[in-house]
């Protein structure tokens, strides 16, 4: 695997560490591709039971690297990150992730993938699409108004502003607020408590409480990544990259 993605198996668990902790873990197209793979080649290995998202250095994710995004932007549904997407949506293991610092945009909508996500009392997490030109991803459209409320969901994907924890806790984008020294052994036991379950009897409960918003999701995540694509080539969208890697307001 690529040395910005680093993967530890240990007693049925895959820790998988997005590691670019000199640019808060910015995902390139490279980083989303071994993702994609890693969580790929996780579903068909017996040995593995859970899956757990981390970032290095203090920080979850700051989502997309624009300077990458902008310079290797994805084409269509085979785009490296709607891969990426597509395998954690449709993971048959359980997924526990551990949010410390920022979770910027996909840093925050691949949450809602997730099984159990615990975070810290500093984790910031925000979805600023709109602000830069773009549009929902990640089937966020369809499971954030699901979990949070349309009133709280519309707050937070149309004014994109950063939230606490506390507020993604509220949302249901989270299940805990630790503090940061506590984080990552409250994600070590959560993750051995999911191991130590039985295995095809996890899949499937897995499996029942997803199934009813299947269609729905892999929907979303069609028309959601084809409208980004085109936001992608918009004036708004490029006036607010430009904006944003000019360090202008």
């Amino acid at each position: 695997m690529s040395d910005t993605l680093l993967t530890h198996l240990d007693a049925g668990i895959l820790s998988l560490t997005f590691n670019r902790p000199q640019k808060k873990n910015a995902f390139t197209g490279e980083m989303y591709e071994a993702a994609a793979r890693a969580l790929t080649e996780a579903d068909s290995n017996d040995a593995v039971r859970v899956v757990v998202l981390t970032g290095s250095g203090g920080a979850f994710t700051a989502g997309n690297d624009l300077k990458d995004f902008l310079e290797h932007p994805p084409a269509g549904e085979d785009s490296p990150v709607f891969r990426f997407l597509r395998a954690l949506a449709h993971h048959s293991r359980p997924v526990v992730a551990g949010v410390d610092g920022v979770a910027v945009g996909i840093g925050t909508t691949l949450l809602l993938h997730c099984d159990y996500v615990a975070a810290s009392e500093r984790a910031v997490f925000s979805m600023p699409f709109v602000n830069l030109g773009l549009s929902p991803e990640g089937a966020s459209s369809v499971l954030l108004p699901r979990v949070a409320g349309l009133a709280l969901a519309s707050e937070l994907l149309m004014f994109g502003e950063p939230f606490d924890a506390p507020t993604a806790l509220r949302a249901g984008i989270i299940n805990q607020v630790v503090p940061e020294a506590s984080l990552a052994e409250v994600v070590r036991k959560r993750a051995a408590a999911l191991a130590a379950r039985p295995v095809e009897s996890l899949r499937l409960t897995k499996r029942l409480l997803r199934e009813p918003l299947r269609a729905a999701v892999d929907d979303a995540l069609a028309r959601e990544g084809a409208l980004f694509v085109q936001r992608l080539g918009s004036a708004e969208a490029r006036e607010a990259f430009n904006a944003f890697l000019s360090k202008k307001k």
